[in-house]
Order: structure tokens, then C-alpha cells, then sequence
């Protein structure tokens, strides 16, 4: 690890048990955490432009390496100014390194990860070949031949300009082989110093650096992993992989991970992002998260909401809300909940009328919000394991954080 305040400063202002409120210092302002991180894969959040985010108050975004390298490019991203000035965002931006877009090629999503399919991808998007130079792959664009190495995955992302880059890494599926995954995490490793030899040579000064800590659900090969990565010159950790088959295996992969930790460095959870995940991994540690949950569900006419029993969501466009005069959540102050009832949203969602993908979009976003945020102010008033608490028992984010009378 290093401490180098010009690229990135992390401040620890209150602990209760694991759980830290801090803040990360930026080039481009300030990150209060806990923080949920939007993904903004293709230089925006799917529906919302820089300045609808900025009014839901948040300090930091995701650009995806992968698909800025394939559009627009890391020569006109350079050209204009970084995903800063192309996109118009002022605040905190870190980069994911393309990683996960190998897992998702190689392996197939999460989704199917978990329902059992493998591969199935056409001549357009599909890997080539994961091998020690990086990963040869095709353009789902075009078709067109691509390698993504160490090296350029660190380039595309100075060319991004991100406040914080992470590392390329080879995200591995949880039912990889301890052979494969061993296999898997060393190169990892190896890519981990190619990132960091170019990064000392080319990269900007002020762009700080996360090392991935990879081992599938291998509780060895997580050790092992952590170790490397403290080791290493670098700014801050990211966890990656997808860490299980479900919430109990992937809370032990974590449980067994974060302590082992260095207790300054900024921890990022990379793609977990459900109200009660990000629960739990605030309790365990983690600073940061970056998921696609909120903005997909919106997508989708699904709302996020206070009901653990439904994994915290509704489908809007269910008959029971025909008629229904409420907001989405009652005491949610979005824009959404603010002016529109679950009748009206539930009217365009059902005519897929794309004003109810951005609606529900910015009330995801805000709930999630809320809901970090909360933990927050939880952890600095020493009452994180009550709001925990309240919030798995379907208490919503203000509910949780009003004062109990006396």
C-alpha cells in the first residue's frame, strides 16, 4: 500500500465494530462513504444525463473500460477531456478495468452463472483465447478482433481519466476448479504489476490505483490474494469475483476476506449493490460499491422498496396498482415519489413508455442512496447495529434513521 495524498487521501472519521464511515479525497472532490456508486457503462447512466445525478447528490460514477474502448474510444475520450469533460460530470469517477466483461464472455453472466449456462455467445462478443498476454476477444459491435492487455486497459482508463483506475484482472466464476481458480489469481497477480510497471511510467500523476483481491470462494486463495495485493503500490483494494452461488456463501467469502484487510485502505466491493448486501457488507468493512441493480430493475418496471420478503422490490405494473393513489415508498423524497403516484407509473409502465424506465430509475437510485447514507450517519451516531436491524425487519432508510423516542 502507499499513502500519496495528490492521487487519493482516505480519512476514517467513525467506526462501530467493522463498519467505518469515512471519507475518500479526490482530485474531483470529495466521497463521503459508505458510498453506492452508479454505473455509467457507456459514459452515462442509462436514462439520466450528469446533471440528473448530480441532483440526486452523488460524488462518484463508473465509466466501463470495456465498452469506452470499443465507443467511443480512448483517442477522442483523450481528445475531449476525459469522461469528465465528454460527459459533463465534475465530481469523483472511478473505472472498472474490463475484467468482468472477460468473466461475462468467457463465462457468461451472473445471471447465467447461476441458472447453469455456459457460453453460448455468437461471433460478436465471444473470447478468443485468456492467455498471459490478455484477453483476445470480439467486438460485439462489429465483430472485429481485439486484445485487451494489462497495458491498455491502464491507457484506456488514463484516457478516461478516472479519479481511480482499478487493475485488470480475470473475474472467475464460483464453480471454477481450485486448480483453475489458483491459476486464475496468479496471473491476475502477474497483470497486477504489468498494470502498476505502466501506470508508474505513463499514467497521470494524480490517478490513483486499486489492486483487485481475486480466489474465488477459496478462502486459501483470498489469503493469498490479499496478501499480494497489500503488498503491491497500490491506492486502495477492490474485492472481485462473483464470490458464490448465493448471499450466504458470498457473505462467508467476504466475512473471511475484509479482516485480513489493511485497516487504511479504502475497500471497493465490486458489482454488489441489493439493500440487504450492501447491509451486510457495510458491517463487514466496505467503503464503496459500484452494481447495476438499481438502474437494471428501473429498467425493468421494477421499484425498489422496504420488503425484505420480496428482496426489496415490486413490479409496478401489477393490477394492484391501478388504482393506487401512494408514491412508490411512502416518505421517499425523490422526484419520483414526490410528484407521481403508483397509478400513473404503473399506467406507463404498462404502455412501455420509456418516461417510466427513467422514473423508476432515479427513485432506485435515490432509495439506494438513502440507504448508505443512513448507514453513514448510523455508523457516526454508534447506532449502525439498530439501523441494520430495522432495515432487515423492512423499515425504510428514514424509518431507520429517526430518533427513537425516549
Amino acid at each position: 500500500m502507499r499513502q500519496d495524498p495528490a492521487r487519493l487521501r482516505f480519512e476514517i472519521v467513525a467506526r462501530e465494530g467493522s463498519a467505518r464511515a469515512g471519507i475518500l479525497h479526490t482530485p474531483h472532490g470529495p466521497v463521503e462513504t459508505p458510498a453506492f456508486v452508479p454505473l455509467a457503462t457507456r459514459g452515462s447512466v442509462k436514462g439520466l444525463s450528469s446533471a440528473d445525478l448530480a441532483s440526486l447528490g452523488f460524488e462518484m460514477i463508473l465509466g466501463n473500460t470495456y465498452h469506452l474502448m470499443l465507443a467511443p474510444g480512448e483517442e477522442l475520450l483523450a481528445e475531449l477531456g476525459g469522461m469528465h469533460g465528454f460527459a459533463g460530470w465534475d465530481r469523483a469517477l472511478i473505472s472498472d478495468s474490463g475484467g468482468f466483461q472477460v468473466f461475462s464472455l468467457a463465462h457468461g453472466g451472473v445471471a447465467d452463472e447461476i441458472k447453469g449456462r455456459r457460453g453460448g455467445r455468437s461471433s460478436h462478443g465471444s473470447v478468443l483465447s485468456i492467455g498471459e498476454d490478455g484477453v483476445a476477444f470480439r467486438s460485439y459491435l462489429d465483430g472485429s478482433p481485439q486484445l485487451l492487455t494489462p497495458q491498455r486497459s491502464m491507457a484506456v482508463q488514463a484516457a478516461i481519466g478516472a479519479d481511480i483506475a482499478l487493475v485488470f484482472d480475470e473475474c472467475t466464476p464460483f464453480h471454477a476448479d481450485f486448480d483453475y481458480t489458483a491459476a486464475s489469481t496468479e496471473r491476475t497477480h502477474r497483470w497486477l504489476d504489468r498494470c502498476l510497471r505502466w501506470h508508474g511510467e505513463h499514467g497521470p500523476s494524480d490517478q490513483a490505483v486499486y489492486g483487485i483481491v481475486q480466489g474465488g470462494v477459496y478462502p486459501e486463495l483470498r489469503a493469498r490474494s490479499v496478501e499480494r495485493v497489500a503488498a503491491a503500490a497500490v491506492d486502495g483494494i477492490a474485492i472481485g469475483g462473483t464470490l458464490g452461488r448465493d448471499k450466504p456463501q458470498m457473505r462467508a467469502v467476504l466475512a473471511a476476506t475484509l479482516p485480513q484487510l489493511p485497516v487504511a485502505a479504502p475497500r471497493h466491493l465490486l458489482g454488489i449493490g441489493e439493500p440487504d448486501d450492501l447491509i451486510d457488507s457495510i458491517g463487514l468493512g466496505i467503503e464503496t460499491f459500484d452494481c447495476a441493480v438499481p438502474t437494471r430493475l428501473g429498467r425493468h418496471g421494477v421499484a425498489l422498496g422496504p420488503d425484505p420478503e420480496r428482496r426489496y422490490r415490486f413490479e409496478v405494473a401489477k393490477a394492484r396498482y391501478a388504482r393506487d393513489p401512494a408514491p412508490l415508498v411512502d416518505g421517499c423524497p425523490c422526484p419520483t415519489c414526490a410528484g407521481h403516484s403508483r397509478a400513473y407509473l404503473r399506467h406507463l409502465a404498462k404502455i412501455g413508455e420509456i418516461t417510466a424506465a427513467r422514473l423508476l430509475t432515479i427513485h432506485n437510485l435515490a432509495y439506494t442512496k438513502a440507504l448508505v447514507e443512513g448507514a453513514r450517519a448510523a455508523i457516526v451516531g454508534g447506532r449502525f447495529a439498530a439501523y441494520a436491524g430495522a432495515i432487515r425487519a423492512g423499515e425504510t432508510p428514514w424509518q431507520a434513521t429517526a430518533p427513537v423516542p425516549s
